[in-house]
């Protein structure tokens, strides 16, 4: 299934899309409201009555998607976890990690699928696009062993690590760069991890203003995705909504001295999952 959350009528609800329809799940939902968090906490009983579900129906052109889940408890993302990225990052004389290298974002950067991305007051000039395969979280667990770790996943989903360059130099943590409101575009949906056979065989993708700038396969991690889970559990409970983001490709923007614009429009696609694209506009609060 692609589950989803979208506006119609002024209220946000959660939904099912199917091709180019959005099934309203609402009435097979009492108590989740338009959480999704809560639903997946709760998928394995919900999911007979959600695969049931046919009506009501809208067009998804006329319904306004967004971000698929809004209250993750843990927002968590590796650097430096595609070797080319790594290579261009040492390149730069940004040390290249020699084990997994995490950061939180904050959850307050999260903004829909095609929502406006902020140029922040303080920080307008370095501000940076990473194209991600993002994962949530479907079961509480610790210490998960690697083969066992994709029985955690509920789904995957697209998203856009935006970076302020200048912050993330700052200190030694990166969590002030990647953490500014709207950095987190994320959607637009979760795909159920049984629609997806092999999450290291996606082809990732970024294009800026329609020219291509980011392109890899998610096989092409130095740390798959079960290496991942295995790591972080070891340290902290993974709860169901929680957020991780798998790391970028070659080519980010401050390799090549491209920052974003004004008007400047990215959109980040995985092979299957769905696509996002957000225009860059410069801080209005």
């Amino acid at each position: 299934m692609k589950l989803a959350r979208f506006s119609k009528h002024g209220s946000t609800r959660l939904g099912k899309v199917e091709g180019e329809t959005i099934i309203d799940l609402t009435p097979v939902l009492p108590g989740i409201g338009a959480s999704m968090r809560a639903l997946l906490g709760a998928l394995p009983a919900l999911r007979p009555a959600l695969e049931a579900a046919t009506a009501p129906a809208y067009a998804l052109k006329d319904v306004m998607l967004e971000a698929p889940i809004t209250d993750p408890q843990k927002f968590l993302a590796i650097g430096m976890n595609y070797k080319a990225h790594a290579d261009e990052a040492a390149a730069a004389g940004i040390p290249v990690p020699k084990s997994q290298l995490w950061f939180n974002k904050q959850v307050s950067c999260i903004t829909g699928p095609y929502a406006p991305v902020e140029l922040p007051k303080a920080a307008p000039s370095q501000v940076d696009y990473e194209a991600e395969l993002g994962v949530v979280i479907g079961t509480r667990c610790r210490h998960v062993k690697r083969e066992e770790a994709a029985s955690v996943i509920a789904g995957y989903f697209v998203c856009n690590d935006v970076s302020a360059r200048d912050w993330q130099a700052r200190s030694p943590t990166f969590t002030l760069g990647k953490s500014f409101d709207t950095h987190g575009p994320i959607g637009p949906w979760i795909t159920t991890s049984d629609e997806v056979p092999d999450p290291h065989a996606l082809e990732l993708t970024l294009h800026l203003n329609g020219e291509p700038r980011q392109k890899t396969s998610t096989g092409d991690m130095i740390y798959d995705i079960f290496d991942q889970i295995a790591y972080l559990s070891e340290v902290m409970t993974l709860e169901p909504g929680d957020i991780i983001v798998t790391g970028t490709p070659a080519n980010v923007g401050i390799a090549t001295g491209t920052f974003m614009k004004p008007g400047d429009v990215v959109r980040v696609e995985v092979g299957g999952l769905g696509f996002i694209e957000n225009r860059f506009t410069p801080e209005s609060a």
